[in-house]
């Protein structure tokens, strides 16, 4: 499958149209793994003009940061009627206070006046809620979430870092009040993590949502700078800044995950690619997805990331990178596998209606 930057999708069962791959900011303002201004302002031009409209931010990127600059691109370059911005809330940054933070109704309200003061504009398209917060009532999300898009301050509101079921029963019940509806899930997908394809994939499907990863290159495991001996030239590599931590996203180091880059090595070199391009590529073009996040701290990256749309990956090669890298039995998943299905059937095969 070949994706064009300037060949765009529908966000889920909306109207809003976005590139293939999507400009991630995080790096935008961060003194530990991103890049000074000047550096990230030419890739924010360099993503533009390859075509891409769809920029993604949160407030929680280094302190607000990331928005301030962000917002400051935008409007030097006046395109904010061709771009689409996404942000997030959800991450508390004032201890003692667990109202900054969360999901509430009073958090919601907060968090979207401090962002769109920083990103200096009257409206966002796209509020991500960056994750489940384990209290808030699911019908004060999407009620308030509604309400900001009956407003005008938000275009559309989206899910990240939600339960399959969670993100189900919101959809479901915004549709039975006739709300507006989450239109995306954005969630750890690549090569290393697979386990959406269990719950949420299908959940996004059925009920009209887009799916974008993000680190779809693993923190930069699947682009091939870190070996077994896990070091990279001069130790400043992001899984290596954060390694100790007790966050498992950075937990990339098994030997699981070993054989998966040896495989997609042996591919990247034989199709003439470099392993992060057939990577991207892999998650790009997988199943369910619509517009998987980038980023990058050198334009050197950038156009490394926007080459993995300029090639086709065999149907062969998937099926070995989909093998090694394949989600191990558990339970009840093994019951929807083929070989027990037969029996369900009596041995015929029934596809469902579409």
């Amino acid at each position: 499958m070949t994706l064009r930057m300037n060949e765009y999708i529908t966000l889920g069962r909306s109207g809003l149209r976005v590139s293939p791959l999507c400009l991630g900011t995080m790096t935008y303002g961060n003194n530990r793994w991103g890049s000074d201004d000047a550096v990230s302002r030419a890739i924010f031009d360099r993503y533009i003009e390859s075509g891409g409209n769809f920029i993604d931010t949160a407030d929680g990127y280094a302190e607000g940061k990331s928005e301030e600059i962000l917002g400051r691109f935008v409007a030097e370059t006046g395109l904010r009627d061709k771009l689409v911005i996404a942000t997030k809330f959800t991450f508390n940054l004032t201890q003692g206070n667990p109202n900054a933070g969360g999901n509430g109704r009073k958090n919601i309200y907060r968090a979207l006046d401090g962002s769109l003061k920083r990103l200096g504009m009257d409206y966002v398209d796209l509020y991500w809620l960056h994750a489940w917060d384990k209290v808030t009532p699911v019908e004060e999300v999407i009620q308030t979430l509604d309400t900001l898009v009956r407003a005008g301050k938000i275009r559309h509101y989206a899910f990240s870092d939600v339960p399959a079921w969670y993100y189900a029963r919101a959809a479901t019940l915004a549709e039975c009040h006739s709300l507006s509806k989450p239109i995306a899930l954005q969630l750890e997908y690549s090569l290393v993590e697979r386990t959406i394809e269990r719950e949420h994939i299908p959940a996004a499907q059925h009920l009209g949502a887009a799916v974008c990863p993000w680190s779809p290159l693993a923190s930069g495991f699947l682009a091939g700078k870190y070996r077994r001996d896990q070091t990279t030239e001069g130790g400043k590599g992001r899984l290596e800044v954060l390694k100790g931590t007790t966050n498992p996203v950075f937990e990339k180091f098994t030997e699981r995950n070993w054989r998966i880059i040896d495989a997609l090595e042996s591919i990247a070199k034989q199709l003439n690619r470099s392993m992060a391009q057939v990577a991207l590529h892999w998650a790009a073009t997988q199943p369910g997805i619509t517009s998987t996040l980038i980023g990058a701290t050198s334009l050197t990256q950038l156009e490394d990331n926007l080459a993995s749309l300029d090639f086709d990956l065999p149907q062969e090669l998937r099926d070995r990178l989909n093998k090694v890298s394949a989600l191990d039995p558990a339970h009840p998943y093994m019951f929807f596998e083929d070989t027990l299905q037969s029996r369900i059937h009596g041995g015929v095969t029934v596809h469902p209606w579409s």
